[in-house]
């Protein structure tokens, strides 16, 4: 399961148990927690996927650990929210575009893969709607955890999540086009190369697109 992952994802995931493994001798217990959380959320797309018998590329799993690890301990324990402005508009953006391939794909299982049948702008739409929505719901999850704890992941309030907003906004477009692209025909690639190799890893979902092929 794991021989099969990137090797940038197995040297995250070493690095996040190190990184707790010294802070829990240190009894730094924070950052221990914050170690542990991340790599548990990291490792958990592998184990839904073999749970769900889905068979997800190495790549795709690879950038959700690389994008977890940035959220989550880059930006808390290392203060890159505060360090950089940009960093989490690149996390929103980023997610975003992760969501609308996420929604396509999963519209595009609906088709069977029949890539002639499934209407490439409702799906399109679809994917880019599933990706804004995500996006919204974690605003509100910001919104209650500043109200509820005292928290301020809003920041700036109303600025930083219109800003959020809007990078959710240019992510789910780029998603939601490369998956236009990919119904399209279009030439294949970076973000459609993705979309192709998870059709290709995973044959019984898209039984219309092998007969057609």
């Amino acid at each position: 399961m794991f021989a099969d992952q990137t090797w940038l994802a197995r040297i995250i995931w070493v690095l996040l148990a190190l990184f707790m493994l010294d802070a829990l001798i240190q009894g730094n217990w924070p950052l221990a927690f914050v170690a542990l959380a991340t790599l548990l959320l990291s490792l958990s797309p592998v184990y839904a996927a073999r749970w769900a018998e889905i068979v997800v590329p190495p790549s795709f799993i690879a950038a959700i650990v690389v994008f977890i690890g940035a959220t989550l301990f880059l930006g808390e324990v290392f203060d890159f929210y505060n360090r950089f402005w940009w960093w989490d508009l690149v996390m929103h953006g980023g997610s975003a575009v992760g969501f609308g391939l996420i929604g396509f794909v999963l519209v595009f299982i609906m088709f069977q893969g029949d890539r002639y049948a499934a209407p490439p702008i409702a799906v399109s739409f679809f994917a880019f709607c599933f990706a804004m929505a995500i996006g919204a719901i974690w605003e509100i999850f910001e919104f209650g955890m500043d109200q509820l704890f005292g928290l301020n992941m809003q920041k700036s309030g109303l600025m930083d999540t219109m800003a959020d907003l809007i990078m959710n906004f240019i992510g789910a477009l780029i998603g939601a086009g490369t998956g236009f692209a990919y119904l399209k025909g279009l030439a294949k690639g970076g973000l459609m190369g993705l979309i192709d190799d998870f059709v290709q890893r995973n044959p019984r979902f898209f039984s219309r697109h092998r007969k057609r092929r």
